[in-house]
């Protein structure tokens, strides 16, 4: 069993492993966890949890969020990847498209865009590794990153430099 494996088998989670964004604030990055998630707030980049994602009927989300599981009450502009249940409540407005296993809407719920059912295989195609969370959560195991093509990949692929050692162009 790999080091990773054998820190995440022996712990088990806890309430304080729950990220929160509470009411009021507002975040801009990505979000990575191999445990639950709950936002009541504002954020505006990329979620990734092996856990569950719950969003409040207040929150605001622009970017993706690519989970194991989510329920849904807010307001998101962005693309739900969800490798088993997808739950959209009666209060959410879906302005993206949904790639899920399982989904639940509610009456009143507000979604525009397209939805594709697709297996857990799918999800692991799609999001580019099942393994990028906990690679990005814990950088020292030994566990490939997510390709650098897929449009999951963390942080941006350096450029490649445009100009000679001397800094003239190069033709």
């Amino acid at each position: 069993m790999s080091n990773l494996n054998q820190r995440l088998s022996d712990s088990t989670p806890s309430v304080n492993d729950v990220s929160r964004i509470s009411a009021g604030s507002t975040i801009r990055g990505e979000i990575i966890s191999p445990y639950d998630i709950r936002i009541d707030g504002n954020f505006e980049g990329k979620i990734i949890s092996d856990a569950k994602v719950v969003v409040g009927e207040k929150a605001t989300i622009k970017g993706d969020i690519i989970c194991n599981d989510c329920d849904f009450s807010g307001t998101i502009e962005g693309n739900f990847y969800v490798k088993d249940t997808l739950s959209l409540k009666g209060t959410c407005s879906v302005d993206g498209d949904l790639h899920t296993r399982r989904f639940q809407v509610e009456l009143d719920a507000k979604f525009n865009g397209n939805c594709r059912m697709i297996t857990p295989e799918e999800f692991d195609v799609l999001t580019g590794s099942a393994v990028a969370p906990e690679a990005a959560a814990y950088p020292e195991a030994d566990i490939p990153p997510v390709a650098s093509s897929s449009p999951f990949s963390i942080g941006e692929t350096p450029a490649e430099p445009t100009a000679s050692y001397d800094g003239i162009p190069e033709a």
